[in-house]
């Protein structure tokens, strides 16, 4: 995969900060940013995906109830953390 050369526009405070931390890892600032904007990139990737997962989970009429997602959320940094959730309430069940 080739690269093209792309030019944007930085604040002060955000390009020294930039540059900082670039320093720091002993690295070119353009590195960080492109690392930066893939990870963005891959993250908004990853939320569309789960919407679309979850739509078509609905659009069958699949759903988490309340209590289930509360009781997930509620082991979240404990000893005993739960796994996420499946669908336990059907369209027509509740």
């Amino acid at each position: 995969m080739g690269t093209t050369p792309y030019s944007i526009r930085l604040d002060d405070d955000l390009r020294k900060s930039l540059e900082r931390e670039a320093e720091i890892e002993d690295r070119p600032p353009a590195q960080l940013a492109v690392r930066a904007i893939r990870s963005m990139l891959e993250a908004k990737a990853a939320k569309r995906a789960a919407i679309d997962r979850a739509l078509e989970e609905a659009d069958q009429g699949k759903f988490i109830s309340a209590e289930a997602m509360n009781a997930w959320i509620d082991s979240w940094d404990s000893e005993n953390e739960l796994p996420a959730p499946k669908a336990d309430i059907t369209r027509g069940s509740a």
